[in-house]
């Protein structure tokens, strides 16, 4: 009612949620889902330390090297024994014996120099001859290790299928990526990339959900690589220098190299605001690498949800928002209220208040009945019963409503027969006992009021004031109601409705929760108004004809030549052409009331000139208290003026 926007009205709603039903509890909105990921997304960064990244990656390096150390002891002590206990060969060992002591100094002088860096100390180490099996065996673990988490920071989705890989199968994956950036390439340069026969070599490592299209592959690698540019932008500069590094050291060079082409080829298609953000951790908790991957695959998840939730309340299907990312980052309770909002239009169309047309919702004929219903209903709560009445003729009749009175029946009267009352009438007469013998003093019929019929035009202002200053939602409510009254109890009414700013035009009351008022063309057409109404109830064969006009402003635009002419402040001409309009109504016999909503002089001054002229009667009122006002007159009637 407020916007004439049922897709508006819808996104309302759902951006607020739904009420409480019965004893249960109120259904958060968009906002409320909004406002839970805020908070979950900051706790996650209040809880983390991005500056203890490479701390285990350092324990397992200094373990390697404590090994190694150990191992190069062990080596020595031995030889040394061996020597001591070879007797009078011992001479042919001590040239062995200087070599290995020469190796041992030689590999501490390497392990006590390696950089304090975990990436520089892995490519020191990369060149180093290990002297213990088990420390060499252990490092070689780690390098695998280290590679295969470099890879699955870009290939998130392939973790599972990436993890334990041996050297040959990550050549492989060296292999697949090549395959991709060729893809790009070809795109790029407006040839046709081969993507089935990609999908045909490379398709199990995308498995269960491949992506059946290129587009939906560079999709899932956006999402992916943003992952790993957020973890770079939220490093410091010396982090994000080490972790560069530490690729370097631990990627294989050829694989390093198409990585970094596919990471340039990303970045020409997308801006880099989409490839990734820089998040602010603030706690205490030490994370490693693959747990911050973790949990920055969990920041980006919540970062596109966020996004999806804010196009579907901009004006998006509430469809297109997945309940189970929901249930994921916000618990079970959050994924049923979006299923239950999710319901909403669909429950509605169920039950045929809306129906789509094209992309859009629009209210069924069902619909505009239920909400005049209900915008009647609640200006009518606000009257008591006393004041509530049929037209101002206050004459008992014929083929009214009745009046819960009775009378005794007379020559001429409609045979309307209150069988009750007539029967204890004979009852009283005769005395009890059957059969009952009626006589024709005995017989009563009902009462019922005398009602005329009222031809009536609903003059609607829509100028750019009614809207800016929130009396329009409230008049459009009052013209819905009253054509529901009309509809539902005085059949015999006329009722037409029209809308007025530059110009007027008839609207039809099954259009009215739609309406909204002219934002774009200054004007108030009153003159245009009363000419349309006096030749709309020229056809009409009414006892009554009445124009109630609504209104916050006196006539600021009036007809010449089928032209609207526009003066603020209202011009003498369109003042004088107006009140001649007046006039005309005047004297045909038509009445003009008028619900002001505003109470300044020129107003004031205008309508007390038309008054004067056509005898109607003037209402000075709030929006508040419109629909209390012009439902009294139209249903009393009476010939005052209320100041």
């Amino acid at each position: 009612m407020a916007h004439g926007d049922v897709d508006r009205a819808l996104r309302n709603l759902l951006q607020r949620g739904l009420p409480r039903e019965g004893r249960g509890r109120p259904t958060g909105g968009l906002r409320s889902l909004l406002g839970r990921l805020k908070q979950q997304r900051q706790r996650q960064l209040e809880r983390y330390n991005l500056d203890s990244l490479f701390d285990d990656l350092k324990e397992r390096l200094q373990d390697i090297v404590d090994a190694e150390r150990a191992g190069i002891d062990r080596r020595v002590d031995e030889a040394r024994r061996q020597v001591s206990e070879a007797g009078e060969h011992a001479e042919d060992l001590q040239g062995p014996m200087r070599v290995l002591d020469d190796r041992a100094r030689r590999s501490v002088e390497t392990l006590d120099a390696l950089p304090e860096s975990a990436a520089g100390a892995i490519g020191e180490l990369r060149g180093y001859d290990f002297m213990d099996p088990e420390a060499r065996q252990r490092f070689q673990d780690l390098l695998d290790s280290l590679s295969q988490q470099m890879v699955q920071s870009l290939f998130s989705s392939l973790r599972d299928q990436i993890a334990g890989l041996t050297r040959e199968q990550m050549d492989e994956l060296g292999d697949m990526v090549r395959a991709i950036n060729r893809m790009l390439q070809d795109r790029a340069m407006g040839l046709e990339p081969d993507f089935h026969g990609f999908m045909d070599q490379f398709g199990p490592y995308f498995d269960p959900d491949r992506p059946s299209d290129l587009d939906e592959l560079i999709d899932l690698l956006r999402g992916q690589m943003a992952v790993m540019q957020s973890l770079v932008d939220s490093m410091t500069p010396e982090m994000r220098q080490e972790l560069t590094s530490l690729m370097r050291s631990a990627v294989d060079s050829d694989l390093l190299a198409e990585l970094n082409e596919l990471a340039s080829e990303m970045a020409l298609m997308f801006p880099p605001g989409e490839l990734g953000r820089e998040y602010s951790f603030m706690g205490d908790d030490p994370a490693t690498l693959e747990q911050a991957m973790d949990v920055m695959g969990q920041l980006q998840e919540m970062d596109d949800l966020e996004k999806r939730i804010r196009e579907v309340a901009r004006g998006g299907r509430i469809e297109d928002i997945d309940p189970g990312q929901v249930e994921q980052h916000l618990g079970e309770d959050a994924r049923r209220e979006l299923e239950r909002l999710q319901q909403v239009a669909r429950q509605l169309e169920d039950a045929g208040y809306l129906r789509r047309k094209g992309d859009r919702l629009e209210l069924t004929p069902k619909a505009v009945r239920r909400l005049a219903q209900k915008t009647l209903g609640e200006i009518f709560s606000d009257l008591s019963k006393g004041r509530l009445g049929a037209h101002d003729i206050r004459e008992r009749g014929h083929g009214g409503e009745h009046t819960g009175e009775t009378k005794p029946y007379e020559f001429g009267d409609l045979f309307d027969v209150d069988m009750q009352r007539s029967v204890f009438n004979a009852i009283l007469r005769d005395g009890p006992g059957v059969p009952i013998r009626m006589a024709p003093q005995d017989m009563e019929v009902h009462r019922s009021e005398h009602q005329t019929q009222v031809a009536t035009v609903l003059l609607l202002d829509q100028s750019r004031s009614m809207g800016l200053f929130d009396s329009f939602s409230a008049a459009k409510r009052v013209a819905l109601a009253l054509y529901y009254l009309v509809l539902s109890r005085f059949s015999r009414d006329r009722l037409h409705i029209i809308g007025f700013s530059d110009y007027a035009m008839e609207i039809r009351g099954d259009n009215l929760p739609e309406l909204t008022w002219n934002s774009w063309t200054p004007g108030t057409n009153m003159h245009h108004a009363l000419m349309m109404s006096r030749k709309i109830l020229a056809r009409e064969n009414a006892a009554n004809k009445q124009v109630l006009m609504i209104t916050d402003g006196e006539p600021t635009a009036h007809l010449e030549g089928g032209q609207a002419y526009f003066s603020y402040p209202p011009s003498y001409r369109t003042i004088e052409e107006t009140l001649k309009e007046v006039k005309r109504c005047t004297r045909e016999r038509i009445t003009i009331n008028t619900f002001m909503l505003e109470a300044n002089s020129s107003l004031i001054d205008f309508v007390d000139q038309m008054t004067r002229i056509n005898g109607g009667r003037a209402f000075y009122t709030t929006p508040s208290q419109l629909g209390r006002y012009v439902m009294v007159d139209y249903l009393n009637g009476r010939r005052k003026r209320i100041g």
